[in-house]
């Protein structure tokens, strides 16, 4: 199975920090990773500096390919910066063309 990885670190929060499962809301800097596997972004953050990841709320995400999954990691690192109690989501993503 092939997947691919993006992280972003230093991403500090906007007021309300990000959602997470498992660990409630992260607030301050924190890493963005989305991990592309066929078909689907999973999203996570962490503490700078932690070991621990914890999953983003609403991730994963349906995603055709890793050239979107790049611009869904965009979507998640933008989303952290804002902030806010939403779960993230991302455009209406199209299954690649055959």
């Amino acid at each position: 199975m092939t997947s691919e990885t993006w992280t972003t670190t230093a991403v500090f929060t906007g007021p309300g920090g990000v959602r997470t499962d498992g660990a409630g809301t992260l607030t301050g800097e924190v890493s963005v990773r989305t991990i592309w596997e066929p078909e689907q972004a999973r999203i996570a953050v962490q503490y700078v500096g932690a070991s621990e990841w914890y999953t983003l709320a609403g991730s994963p995400v349906p995603c055709p390919s890793a050239e979107a999954a790049r611009s869904v990691h965009q979507s998640a690192v933008e989303a952290v910066r804002t902030g806010g109690p939403d779960t993230f989501a991302t455009w209406p993503v199209r299954p690649a063309a055959a």
